[in-house]
């Protein structure tokens, strides 16, 4: 753990102030939504800068961006349906009902075709593509080199990849 002071954590803010904005953007493709969305995270690191891991400032930065950015898309304000009359709502609030059951259906082929995985990429694309772990966390969960589970990670969306354009063209594997 870090003793954090006003300044080491405000340059700790400027360090990671776009990289957190992308997270965030990334995820709900809205430049407002974004911006205070990465306010919120580094309010939330601020608060809980004592549980900081050291070392690991920019992955513990990117989760909780990316929890504020899925929490936000899960809120009730943002699954709201748009109804007739209601076309003056601003695009992007709410997606199709189609497309998130399309999303989510395809979700949970990718999650089959990993459960299907061979030893080594199937714990490595769980833990990282499913669970969300970055590859240093599934380093130490999996005892392996950062650098294995990067090349293993790499190899694993690339047939991941390749069996999806598979099922594309041809139907279901």
């Amino acid at each position: 753990m870090v003793d954090w002071t006003k300044e080491s954590f405000s340059q700790l803010v400027e360090q990671y102030e776009r990289l957190v904005y992308t997270i965030c953007f990334q995820l709900v493709r809205d430049a407002p939504a974004a911006e205070d969305l990465t306010q919120d995270t580094f309010l939330a690191a601020y608060l809980h800068r004592d549980t900081m891991p050291a070392g690991y400032e920019r992955q513990w930065l990117g989760r909780i961006a990316a929890n504020k950015a899925k929490d936000h898309l899960q809120s009730a304000w943002n699954r709201r349906t748009v109804l007739p009359g209601d076309e003056a709502m601003p695009p992007g609030l709410s997606p199709p009902t189609e497309e998130v059951a399309i999303a989510q259906s395809e979700a949970a082929d990718i999650a089959a075709l990993i459960d299907r995985m061979k030893e080594p990429y199937r714990p490595v694309c769980r833990l990282c593509l499913l669970e969300e772990r970055s590859p240093e966390e599934a380093a130490l969960a999996l005892g392996r080199p950062v650098k294995t589970i990067h090349t293993q990670l790499s190899r694993g969306k690339r047939l991941l990849r390749e069996q999806l354009e598979r099922r594309e063209r041809h139907g279901p594997v």
